[in-house]
């Protein structure tokens, strides 16, 4: 199975000088909770994700449209081609510890996103005898390889007093 088979088409982007209202309006827009950031060439440079915004938004004493998208994104990229086979796109995902990744064409320039929700949606049980193109259990061993963020020390400490 390749990506283009299961990813979401035409995804939004956002560029770095975007503000987080902004971004923000484009993802409730777009239903997604996560953004490829382009260049001035069209190429992805970054990403956001709501989680990002969240984060950026509740430590710092600034609004939303004063904050840009160049402030916050992370500029580690993660991403495959249409034409990959889904097996690689998951290591990606498992080597790169993200839950979605941007779809770039030859030149960079994005042209959907895969997230997990994607896979999930079309991921298949095995029965006996029959060999799934993306199996249940792949997907599994994926999402589990994907860990989750440390909590900051404080809130440990006080789950641990708890």
């Amino acid at each position: 199975m390749k990506v283009r088979e299961i990813m979401t088409c035409t995804p939004y982007t956002c560029r770095r000088d975007t503000n987080l209202g902004e971004a923000t309006r484009l993802m409730w827009t777009g239903n997604c909770g996560f953004l490829p950031v382009v260049g001035i060439d069209g190429r992805v440079c970054g990403v956001i994700t709501d989680r990002d915004i969240c984060i950026a938004l509740g430590t710092r004493n600034k609004l939303a449209g004063d904050v840009s998208v160049g402030e916050v994104a992370g500029s580690k990229v993660y991403s495959c081609s249409p034409d990959e086979e889904i097996h690689v796109a998951l290591l990606t995902m498992r080597d790169g510890h993200v839950r979605r990744l941007a779809v770039v064409d030859a030149d960079g320039k994005p042209v959907g996103v895969l997230s997990m929700d994607d896979i999930l949606m079309h991921a298949k049980a095995t029965s006996s005898g029959q060999v799934a193109d993306m199996s249940a259990e792949e997907v599994v061993r994926t999402f589990q390889g994907i860990p989750t963020r440390n909590l900051p020390q404080v809130v440990k400490r006080h789950r641990e007093a708890a």
